[in-house]
């Protein structure tokens, strides 16, 4: 049975607003999935730590399944506008204890798929990357001190839902990642201005490790420096360069593009 919640004083409803600033997100180790679809689209076994729903949400969607799930609060329509972060906000959200991955396991995997991305400053750009990467199986991401929040709510909703799907490592270091990798005989690619040659020519069927730059500025000296090969993608047109989520799909895709052709 849902438990009511009307006042905005109440221990809860402030809690939750606190948790829209990464430091409090970062602090207690749980985000908000918020809207219909990214609230289904939570795994089984995700451990959610409860659900809130407006008033017209529980007068129209049946509930039962949430709250056997976890507890679960019902608010007024007002004071859920007070939570939400879109401005027409379904009526449904989710707390979510954020997971944690076990990088040895991964890296197991004999035809490793990975994405590495430097100062990732836009959620949008992020969430897309991630969506892209997750419908291309990589096998996880990392993403560079400096990055933007994986748990930012438009990062999230750029996901849809795909935050899920494939494990995200944040803060790393990109030195010592690549060292990581490239030990276990895992190189490391970059769309690069001084690359020779297109992605097209690289055998993409064994473990590989592409790595992104930053939306504005594209790779540092340093991180470049990590790469043993830099590409090309090839820009026929008038354009100087592409969205660094549409050269991640670029490169993705080749990936795929090559691990389901006969050989």
């Amino acid at each position: 049975m849902a438990k009511r919640i009307e006042s905005s004083k109440n221990h809860l409803i402030k809690r939750l607003q606190g948790l829209k600033q990464r430091k409090n997100r970062e602090k207690e180790g749980v985000f908000i999935a918020e809207g219909l679809r990214f609230v289904e689209e939570i795994p089984k076994d995700w451990e959610i730590e409860c659900y809130v729903v407006s008033d017209h949400f529980a007068q129209t969607y049946d509930i039962s399944a949430f709250e056997k799930r976890a507890d679960t609060y019902c608010v007024t329509d007002k004071l859920f506008t007070l939570l939400a972060d879109t401005e027409n906000p379904q009526g449904i959200l989710a707390v979510c204890h954020k997971k944690t991955y076990d990088l040895e396991t991964i890296l197991q995997n004999k035809n490793g798929f990975f994405l590495l991305a430097e100062e990732m400053n836009d959620p949008g750009n992020l969430g897309t990357i991630i969506r892209t990467a997750d419908a291309c199986n990589v096998d996880a991401i990392f993403l560079s001190k400096g990055s933007v929040d994986l748990y930012h709510t438009k990062t999230l909703r750029a996901t849809m839902g795909s935050v899920f799907h494939i494990p995200v490592f944040q803060n790393v270091s990109l030195e010592e990642t690549a060292a990581c990798l490239q030990a276990r005989g895992i190189p490391i690619y970059a769309a690069h201005l001084k690359g020779r040659q297109y992605p097209y020519s690289l055998n993409l069927r064994r473990a590989c490790a592409f790595l992104i730059g930053n939306e504005a500025r594209g790779l540092s000296d340093d991180a470049a420096a990590l790469c043993d090969s830099y590409v090309k993608i090839p820009m026929p047109g008038k354009a100087e360069s592409l969205n660094a989520s549409i050269a991640a799909a670029v490169l993705l895709y080749e990936t795929v593009r090559q691990r389901i052709l006969p050989k």
